[in-house]
């Protein structure tokens, strides 16, 4: 009886990030591999998509700028390997070959190359594990890059770099886009041989290639239909077309759960968005971290949302900075609302223009519309907080907590003086200042000396 055929399981995966350029062209004093995309390094974006291929390793190759781009990223699952002198990617790959273990396959990526996808890298990597997969674009302008020289059958004998191009090889269009899978034991082989006779005098990655084909070892091209995905960034010109791509990929994406946006091109995405139906996104919404928008979130134009939830059926109205808050379902924010950290809202609250909610909670029904600073406080339901409205929180060294029971009225222009509770159904004269607790369904004003009267009754709307 013939024994059934068992597939062999891959071999393990160790991914090499060569993050070690000082990019000078970026005319900056920030290393490189921490410019700025979307609000994160570009480095992190490549080792977040190294991550989620789960590797059995990731080293990164750094040098220019080194301590601050190891700080920076201190948390990331990394191994760190020094290249102290910059001699082109095929030295870098030379400083971190005695951590590669011979069984690995060994995926290539740069810390300037962030929009690459992990399903591209999949294919990449799944490839005869002893073959050596390279990923190649075809580009209208191939000026700069690198390009795969084939045969007259179409196989890959070399890449060549643009500057070291004969005329005729300038004239390739399918380029080099530096990310390769190897085999590590024969990728030991090829590094060591490596030789720096070329314009540039550098020990270049890429004649890797023509050794693989001398080694009779299968050289195998992946090409990419997508050119924004290899873009690298050396400039800040080139950072801000990346920035142009990653928007879209990200808006798209969006669009595709359902969501309704204005013009993509003004959408900035700096993290990770979870979306209900028929949410509404205008012009110059900016959302950072994790952000959660509810069924039929409406949010209008200039809004910043980092780290917060929107219920359904909330709309926040222009020019409204939202960070780290929840903000409940049904609810009118701004325009001009600010909600800084530890701001809760429950359903059908409003909060107008130029108020400020910083740690507290509101709930259900409550309204602060015009011009108020609530801070460190509990405000209950049905409550109205009129225009002019502090909390005084901060007495010059701690921080204090109001509370406003259910169905109070805060008169305009009251000073709150923390620590201090206001009773249910209380009313607050405008004007006043108050120091002390004031009881439940009774008028308190302060304008010369603070004063409860007892026979006073709030007035009722006129039955029409």
């Amino acid at each position: 009886m013939a024994k059934p055929k068992t597939s062999k399981s891959p071999p393990p995966l160790c991914i090499v990030i060569l993050a070690a350029g000082q990019g000078t062209r970026m005319k900056s004093d920030l290393p490189k591999a921490l410019q700025p995309l979307a609000g994160r390094p570009l480095l992190k974006h490549v080792i977040e998509t190294a991550r989620s291929l789960n590797p059995a390793a990731i080293h990164v190759v750094y040098g220019h700028g080194g301590d601050r781009v190891r700080e920076a990223l201190k948390g990331e699952p990394v191994s760190w390997v020094l290249q102290t002198e910059q001699r082109g990617t095929g030295h870098a790959m030379q400083q971190v070959a005695p951590h590669l273990e011979d069984a690995q396959r060994v995926l290539v990526l740069f810390g300037d190359v962030p929009l690459i996808t992990a399903e591209t890298l999949a294919e990449l990597v799944a490839a005869d594990p002893q073959s050596l997969g390279v990923l190649s674009v075809e580009l209208e302008d191939p000026s700069g890059y690198g390009r795969i020289v084939r045969d007259a059958r179409g196989r890959v004998l070399r890449i060549v770099e643009h500057k070291d191009a004969s005329r005729r090889e300038q004239g390739i269009r399918e380029c080099n886009t530096g990310v390769l899978a190897a085999p590590a034991r024969a990728l030991k082989r090829w590094l060591s041989r490596l030789s720096d006779r070329n314009v540039q005098g550098e020990y270049y990655l890429t004649d890797v290639v023509a050794l693989a084909v001398k080694d009779k070892v299968a050289v195998k091209a992946h090409r990419t239909a997508a050119a924004a995905e290899v873009l690298g960034v050396n400039d800040k010109v080139q950072l801000a077309q990346v920035e142009a791509a990653f928007r879209l990929r990200q808006a798209t994406a969006l669009m595709l759960a359902g969501v309704t946006i204005v013009d993509p091109a003004r959408l900035d995405v700096r993290g990770s968005v979870h979306v209900g139906k028929d949410v509404f996104l205008d012009a110059n919404v900016v959302l950072e971290g994790v952000v959660t928008l509810g069924d039929r979130a409406r949010i209008g134009p200039n809004c910043v949302i980092r780290d917060s939830a929107i219920g359904a059926d909330t709309q926040v109205f222009p020019n409204c900075v939202i960070d780290r808050a929840v903000i409940g379902p049904q609810c009118n924010i701004g325009p001009f609302a600010r909600f800084r950290p530890a701001a809760t809202l429950g359903k059908s609250v409003h909060i107008g223009n130029f108020v400020e909610v910083k740690n507290s909670k509101i709930a259900d029904g409550t309204k602060a519309n015009h011009l108020t600073y609530l801070g460190d406080a509990i405000i209950g339901a049905a409550v109205n907080v009129g225009a002019g409205t502090i909390t005084c929180n901060y007495d010059g060294a701690n921080k204090w907590q109001t509370h406003i029971d259910d169905g109070a009225f805060i008169g305009s222009g009251a000073m709150l003086v923390a620590p201090v509770r206001i009773g249910a159904g209380a009313t607050i004269g405008a004007g006043s200042t108050i120091t002390q607790d004031t009881p439940a369904h009774k008028l308190t004003l302060e304008r010369s000396r603070q004063t409860t009267v007892d026979t006073w009754e709030r007035p009722k709307k006129r039955q029409s």
